[in-house]
């Protein structure tokens, strides 16, 4: 599946003449990931710079000329199978072509994301990490960072700063004795803490981004690095059962969720769950919290929604297969909802938020809607939350483990591309099973030559 990249920000730099650029802004509906759009006009050549987001947030600013020699180095690898990469202009841009050539970078960042070989090869990881580094002027050096557990206590981990997710998260199992094929079960999150003693989930780290750079270039307060369990079936707790260390941090997790109120255990639930923990049987204790309500779910902080009325107040659970809705009516009466996965359609985020300053910081304001079955009609669900991407990658990871349960049961079920007669539930349950796609092991290390680094070896400048 797509990787959440963005790009709402570009700006042109002045060229060495000193020739200058205004800044032209306008909010733009109704696309996925770029509802905003960032036009800069210029009086003579300047250098074009993009601000290029991951799930929301700042992840690096590269030059047109980058990402046109790092395609370059992926076609060497993987030939045609890549998606198109916009023209080089060998006259200034106007207006409208800059800012097609925008939205194409954007395109083009989602879709290379979309196959799982390019997103594990080293030529794909290698140069996001030395943007990352370059952009937030970090050096690559070895440092210290904490890992969280749920139980609020922390890991020490010495890591090189240009090590990704996934390398942390190797080094952080093998601290706590997780075995490396249990691993995948798990990943690293970026969370906050209040000091009221709450805690939210920010977002979900990816594999290739580097958490020592995003912990760092984070403007939140409080914000820390949580490893987490990562899987939205509660059915899967079963894997996990033989190895004591994973056990452990099921354990740990649930009685902080329980402890912040994100699983709802019923009162005579709540006592046997306390006499457990009190024997510190955390086997018995995890396999009664399978019957706890929202227990697997990831809950997000509270928010806004259209649904059944505007501008309702709302706490969302995602997991188990389903959107748990728990909604304030503007009369202050409250009223549980929940969807079904296999009553969602599809989904779409859109960003909302505005330039703060000309240092491109925006506002983290995100819209996601949903489509789902009422009856016989589709309605649209919208949600106003700044975790709109981590809910979203809640329901890919729901559709994904849905899609392997399914190919797991029926291995020899065939998946093919729906053709234009096709009935449209066909083409739906056709198109969710074409996303889904397996855990992948990292392609082998690709050699390359020294004209083939990307950084600091570019003579060319942005055409």
């Amino acid at each position: 599946m797509k990787t959440h990249f963005s790009i709402p920000v570009s700006q042109q730099r002045p060229d060495a003449l000193g020739g200058r650029y205004v800044v032209r802004l306008g909010p733009r509906r109704g696309q996925v990931l770029c509802p905003l759009s960032h036009t800069l006009l210029t009086q003579s050549l300047c250098l074009q710079l993009y601000s290029v987001y991951l799930d929301g947030f700042l992840f690096c600013r590269v030059r047109y000329s980058q990402l046109h020699r790092w395609n370059e180095q992926l076609r060497r690898v993987f030939g045609n199978c890549l998606p198109p990469f916009p023209p080089k202009y060998y006259l200034a841009m106007t207006e409208s072509m800059a800012e097609e050539r925008r939205n194409q970078l954007e395109q083009y960042l989602q879709n290379v994301t979309a196959d799982p070989n390019v997103l594990r090869s080293d030529v794909f990881t290698e140069f996001l990490k030395l943007a990352q580094l370059n952009t937030f002027n970090i050096t690559a050096e070895k440092a210290f960072l904490d890992i969280f557990l749920p139980n609020g206590r922390s890991i020490n981990v010495e890591i090189l700063t240009s090590a990704t997710a996934e390398r942390v998260l190797e080094v952080v199992s093998h601290k706590v004795g997780l075995s490396r094929e249990l691993s995948s079960y798990f990943g690293l999150f970026l969370m906050q803490s209040y000091k009221e003693g709450s805690l939210s989930v920010v977002k979900m780290l990816a594999e290739f981004e580097l958490p020592y750079a995003s912990l760092r270039s984070s403007e939140l307060e409080n914000c820390k690095v949580g490893l987490r369990k990562w899987y939205m079936d509660p059915a899967l707790d079963s894997i996990l059962m033989a190895c004591g260390a994973a056990v452990e941090l099921l354990y740990m997790q649930a009685v902080q969720d329980i402890e912040k109120e994100w699983i709802k255990p019923t009162q005579a639930q709540r006592q046997q769950l306390d006499a457990l923990q009190k024997e510190n049987n955390q086997t018995k204790f995890l396999q009664l919290c399978q019957e706890v309500q929202l227990y697997g779910s990831v809950q997000l902080d509270p928010c806004r929604c259209d649904y059944p009325e505007p501008g309702c107040e709302a706490v969302l659970s995602v997991g188990r297969d389903k959107i748990h809705c728990c909604v304030t009516l503007p009369d202050n009466r409250t009223q549980d909802i929940t969807f079904q996965m296999s009553r969602v359609k599809c989904w779409q985020v859109t960003f909302l938020g505005t330039l703060l300053d000309m240092e491109q910081t925006l506002n983290q304001n995100l819209e996601l809607r949903f489509q789902f079955s009422e009856g016989s009609c589709w309605q649209w669900f919208v949600i106003y939350t700044k975790q709109a991407f981590l809910l979203s990658s809640c329901l890919k990871k729901m559709i994904t483990e849905k899609m392997a349960k399914l190919a797991a049961e029926g291995p020899k079920m065939q998946i093919e591309v729906p053709e234009k007669n096709r009935s449209e539930k066909d083409h739906i349950r056709q198109s969710k099973q074409k996303e889904y796609s397996s855990f992948l092991s990292r392609k082998s290390k690709v050699n390359r030559g020294k004209d083939d680094y990307v950084f600091g070896t570019i003579t060319e400048e942005d055409l």
